[in-house]
């Protein structure tokens, strides 16, 4: 067995200034105060990464509603019950408030014994029948009896409600997603309030969550994941990796999983190529026996005890046992108990299978360490949550994705290429949703207010580039800059850009390209087939009502983001932070690095980097040669001639070639790119006379 040297994919240093935790004279912190601003709106949706206080963001605003708005009961819906504490009475009038959150016991459904429903509840749907007849204020229950309850009483009986919905990504557009439907159908009848709340709205199996109509009637509140870390008071740098093994993850687990560090590990699914045959009950065993001799359980908690060789006892939590006769029931509740949330040794590490991810809230965790490729973008997002919690005394957090290399002589090569290849759009998507947000204007658009473009200010005929510190904000001007005209696309380029960059990444054919020809050949046709042709593909795909300029510009919006961070990483190495207090400085300087080295930043350049090429750099030193030069073959040999989509689009491109060039693309051209439109153009017209096109 050897496991690869650990090697960043991500590295975020945050500033530290404190502002995540500080509150104004109600009691709320800046994401809070952000939404409760906004409380008037009947449809709100919150955008806002773990630990930036989304529950109590929606218990100010519910209380605005029902004592200010006429709003007459809120129905708090979470989806699974762990998630419920979340919502527990808080005496919010003691931080300047006007009135406390409360929430009788009975109203609490998330409290009652039984493991989380699948299935209909009908002591649960008689307790929301009842709620809505009587003239309390507040139920939390989970997704399911909420889905179940609005099958039974119909969606007229919460008319002038508000319906708050936890972890919003667990809703679909798709109509087999009933939580979905059922939103949908409020929303069509427009006689209850709705707030969303979601720290990953994008979903890993690309459906949309919202269809775009009534998407369109929410209100967005945005708080970044680059804000929220950089207001920390303690929490320095964020890590986050994806580590490579061969043989079996327990015996490669030992090298990455220090007992010293306050550990989530969660292990792979048990039909998982990762998983092992002995069951995931040992898997936990022979976990455990590597960090020392167990000692039997805490008769009060239920965690192991696990004696070091130094002597020192590990607590160890297991929720991946669910046997009938398992400790798992009162393991939970001691980990939820408020009495022991501030004390850091109240247990040293969890080990679970499909729990504590959404709404787990331990602050001491430092290392989140995740066994396999996990199934969405969205839960990575959600477990690299758990350990970005802000503590005293944590200055470093973690996160480790184990995958096992590609082995050739297993049937199941392909597998576990596709596994690594995700695992590398699971880093850059991370490297998207840290970075600070970014305003795009054509060149010469004119000066921001609140920028600050360094020394000498916003200058005319030259290329601005200006930094908010405070809101995680750049402003870059860029020639040839297409500006969306919808109000529709411009909200995509302003809320939505890490939707499209989502899907861009998760492509395979993108990803295989980049990584591997693009290594190879290092210029640009590679590059531009990637940004313009595959990106072009995928925005006409996600938003095919947008016109073709407004298709074109949220291309463009997108790929810029995509590539101003990808080159502001390629720098970072030549940027010292060491005695620098501000920012994420790394990042910021990078950019700024990036703007300072061209003398006109526009969008052919932007186009013309390849956006997987600081991947492939990562990549390489964190994989085996042998194995990276294996896995680049297994892609090579999928290669398939150009798509007819591929060549529709890339007969646009040719066209307006011509317009600017005044002649159509040559298939004989020094420039690899023109080659590329032009043989694009000439397998449209094949395609053309195939009847392909309608």
């Amino acid at each position: 067995m050897t496991t690869q040297k650990p090697i960043p994919a991500v590295s975020f240093q945050t500033a530290r200034t404190g502002a995540s935790s500080k509150s104004n004279e109600l009691g709320m912190r800046p994401m809070q105060e952000r939404a409760y601003n906004k409380r008037g709106e009947q449809y709100l949706l919150i955008k806002s990464p773990p630990a930036s206080g989304k529950s109590r963001a929606l218990m100010f605003i519910a209380l605005d509603k029902l004592h200010n708005q006429g709003v007459k009961q809120a129905i708090v819906v979470v989806p699974e019950k762990s998630i419920g504490g979340s919502f527990a009475n808080e005496p919010l009038s003691n931080f300047g408030f006007f009135t406390d959150w409360e929430v009788k016991p009975k109203w609490n459904l998330c409290n009652t014994a039984g493991p989380d429903e699948e299935r209909a509840d009908p002591s649960k749907i008689k307790a929301v029948g009842q709620f809505l007849d009587s003239d309390d204020d507040v139920l939390v229950c989970t997704h399911a009896t909420f889905r179940f309850a609005v099958d039974e009483l119909g969606v007229e009986a919460f008319d002038n409600r508000l319906i708050a919905i936890d972890e919003f990504h667990h809703v679909s557009a798709n109509p087999n997603n009933r939580l979905g439907q059922h939103l949908s159908d409020f929303m069509q009848r427009d006689k209850c309030h709705v707030v969303a709340m979601t720290g990953s709205y994008f979903r890993g199996d690309a459906e949309p969550v919202l269809m775009p109509e009534d998407e369109a009637k929410f209100e967005t509140i945005t708080y970044t994941y680059y804000e929220q870390l950089n207001g920390y008071e303690h929490l320095k740098t964020l890590d986050i990796g994806y580590y490579f093994y061969s043989g079996r993850y327990l015996s490669a687990i030992e090298d990455v999983l220090d007992p010293d560090k306050k550990t989530i590990v969660h292990i792979p699914n048990v039909n998982s190529r990762e998983s092992t045959v002995q069951g995931k009950v040992e898997e936990v065993n022979h976990i455990m026996s590597t960090l020392g001799s167990w000692e039997g359980r805490d008769p009060e908690t239920g965690f192991h005890m696990v004696k070091q060789a130094s002597g020192r006892i590990l607590k160890i939590a297991d929720l991946v046992d669910d046997s009938e006769n398992s400790e798992r029931g009162r393991v939970l509740n001691a980990l939820k108990d408020p009495a022991h949330k501030n004390d850091r040794d109240h247990v040293d590490i969890i080990i679970a299978l499909g729990m504590a991810k959404e709404g787990f809230d331990w602050i001491w965790c430092e290392h989140a360490l995740t066994v396999g490729y996990r199934s969405s973008l969205t839960e990575i997002i959600q477990i690299i949550g758990r350990a970005t919690r802000d503590a005293p005394n944590k200055e470093t957090s973690t996160f480790t994705n184990l995958i096992a290399e590609p082995d050739a002589s297993e049937a199941k090569v392909v597998d576990a290429i596709n596994n690594t290849l995700k695992a590398i759009a699971a880093s850059l998507l991370m490297e998207q949703v840290l970075a600070p947000r970014f305003n795009f204007t054509p060149k010469d658009a004119g000066e921001k207010d609140d920028f600050d473009y360094g020394e000498g200010g916003y200058q005319e005929g030259k290329t601005n580039v200006g930094f908010n510190e405070e809101r995680g904000q750049f402003h870059f001007e860029i020639k040839g800059l297409v500006e969306p005209k919808s109000e529709e696309a411009s909200r995509i380029c302003q809320e939505d850009l890490n939707e499209v960059i989502t899907a861009f990444v998760q492509d395979d054919v993108a990803l295989g390209k980049g990584l591997f020809d693009g290594a190879e050949a290092g210029g640009e046709t590679i590059a531009q087939e990637l940004t313009q042709a595959r990106m072009g593909k995928i925005v006409r795909e996600r938003y095919p009502d947008l016109t073709d300029e407004d298709q074109e510009s949220v291309r463009q919006h997108a790929i810029a983001a995509l590539n101003l961070t990808q080159k502001a990483k390629q720098l970072t190495s030549e940027v010292s932070s060491e005695n620098d207090d501000k920012a994420n400085t790394a990042l910021i300087q990078g950019v700024r690095k990036f703007a300072l080295e061209v003398t006109e930043l526009d969008i052919d350049l932007v186009d013309s980097i390849n956006p997987f090429a600081a991947a492939y750099a990562v990549l390489s030193k964190a994989m085996n040669q042998d194995i990276l030069k294996q896995v680049q073959r297994a892609i090579s040999a999928k290669k398939t001639k150009l798509s007819h989509e591929e060549a529709h689009d890339l007969a646009l491109r040719a066209v307006r070639f011509k317009r600017e060039w005044g002649r159509l693309p040559a298939a004989d051209a020094s420039d690899a790119w023109e080659q590329k439109l032009a043989e694009g153009a000439a397998a449209f017209v094949r395609y053309k006379d195939e009847g392909k096109y309608d």
